[in-house]
């Protein structure tokens, strides 16, 4: 009897999107073909295979990076404004597509629809951003000191981007790098987690369709499905300008190592321990709502810091939404559902293990902590467990990793204490909202352990591009430097 879920008449959007029972998951811009070892994409609802993905083979990521390289002087011969042409069709082909992406998305990783769907509109919005920065990055005039001469700055494309992403955002983060190192004239070569295999395929599907309407080589944007070996070879390849990584602390610093080994370029988005403090004169109505949705996410709330005027009345508030949630967890592309599973068993486990440590650490479980076993797949209840304002800062601040942050209070003087020199030191500093949810034109990354890179919007762009500092004598003489004098 076939299992897999491609091959149920509920989940036809699957086959919509250009995915079958197996699926090659290496695109090298002239053909899905791949030689590596075939795995199960499961559905963490059920833990049912979805469907097979052949992975990539040494062979594979050897050739896919030869075609990339060549594509490279055709695209960057393109003007950027038409660049960012091409990146506005990619975001409309998304935008048609934004529902049966979002389904794929619940389906294999497991946040609720919504929450897919969502994933796919920020990939649109950065097309967007990106199409109109293509007509607006430049560089600096600079006054020179000396007589008929300009300074100015250049910038100009990197060449090769390796796009390393996690599997809690299996579409976004892709587009966040793809829509701006596309506009800045670079090709990609995509590494997913091998676990969201299906969106990036369906995703890249999308993307070529777009380059061959263009007469453009799909080369141009590359897919490389593969587990730790491919990234290895990716992160150590001098032939790949700029990697960027998306994943865990220890992962990345194994990535920052070995890319500065060879002086590339580094984009690292790693772990976050995000921390929200509630002062006494806080709004609770936006602090419970903050704090019960983040799910599984780099900005997630890991840390709550509480005013203890205020600590007894927001703990029993954020309990009774806790266990309002109960009742709307299981499948996520069902609309009604809060609360979808965790994307692997390994998950469950590591929800297990960390509420075993908080309570030898002298935590009390107030609610939740049980795994839902009875649901067959990855599922567990949500769990609270509980335990001056330059001291919440401290706390704060304390932590080895420094992505985001939120601040609830309605005093102005600490607003500005805390976004200031002496406040958080996150990437994200937010006041009365939560420590999830960034918009995309603000750069997005964050500080400390967490890896320094900025991604989305602002002048993220800067890291796709290399910087020349350009003097230009329009004149008859020639200065030289620090006053030689030569005749």
């Amino acid at each position: 009897m076939n299992t897999y879920l491609i091959n149920s008449d509920k989940y036809l959007f699957l086959k919509e999107l250009g995915i079958s029972e197996l699926n090659f998951g290496v695109f090298d811009g002239n053909k899905w073909k791949s030689n590596g070892k075939i795995i199960d994409i499961l559905c963490p609802s059920t833990n049912t295979p979805i469907a097979k993905v052949q992975l990539a083979s040494e062979e594979d990521y050897q050739r896919t990076l030869k075609y990339s390289r060549e594509s490279i002087k055709i695209w960057q011969n393109i003007p950027a404004p038409a660049r960012g042409e091409i990146v506005r069709q990619i975001g409309d082909s998304l935008r048609k597509q934004c529902e049966n992406l979002g389904k794929l998305i619940s389906l294999e990783m497991g946040k609720i629809l919504s929450e897919g769907k969502g994933e796919i509109q920020e990939i649109i919005d950065i097309a967007d951003f990106a199409t109109g920065l293509s007509r607006m990055f430049s560089g600096s005039i600079i006054p020179s000191e000396r007589k008929e001469h300009v300074l100015l700055e250049q910038w100009n494309p990197l060449g090769i981007v390796g796009v390393i992403t996690a599997f809690n955002f299996p579409a976004a983060v892709y587009g966040w790098n793809a829509a701006l190192a596309l506009t800045c004239g670079n090709c990609l070569i995509w590494k997913p987690a091998p676990t969201t295999s299906l969106t990036a395929i369906a995703v890249t599907r999308l993307i070529e369709n777009v380059l061959k309407d263009n007469n453009l080589p799909p080369s141009i944007c590359s897919l490389i499905c593969g587990g730790s070996d491919i990234g290895l070879l990716l992160t150590k390849d001098p032939k790949v300008d700029l990697v960027s990584f998306t994943g865990s602390t220890e992962v990345g610093r194994i990535v920052g190592q070995q890319v500065q080994a060879r002086f590339g370029k580094l984009l690292l988005e790693l772990g976050g321990n995000n921390a929200v403090i509630v002062m006494e004169d806080a709004n609770l109505d936006l602090v419970v709502p903050a704090v019960t949705f983040s799910w599984q996410r780099c900005t997630t709330t890991r840390r709550l810091i509480v005013h203890k005027q205020v600590y007894d009345v927001l703990i029993e508030r954020l309990t009774n939404a806790f266990k309002q949630i109960e009742s709307r967890i299981g499948d996520p592309l069902n609309e009604n559902i809060l609360v979808g599973p965790l994307h692997t068993k390994t998950s469950v486990l590591a929800y297990k293990s960390a509420i075993a440590e908080a309570i030898a650490n002298g935590g009390k479980v107030e609610c939740g902590g049980k795994i839902l076993e009875e649901l067959k797949g990855n599922y567990v209840l949500p769990t609270l467990i509980i335990d001056s304002f330059e001291e919440a800062i401290s706390v704060n601040n304390e932590t080895r990793q420094g992505l985001s942050s939120s601040l609830f209070t309605q005093n102005v003087e600490r607003l500005f204490k805390w976004i200031g020199p002496f406040g958080s030191d996150c990437g994200i500093v937010n006041v009365n909202i939560g420590t999830s949810g960034a918009e995309i034109g603000g750069a997005f990354g964050g500080e400390k352990e967490t890896g320094g890179g900025r991604e989305s919007g602002s002048d993220a762009w800067k890291n796709y591009m290399r910087r020349s500092t350009c003097t230009i004598n329009f004149g008859k003489e020639l200065p030289l430097a620090q006053g030689v004098k030569f005749q």
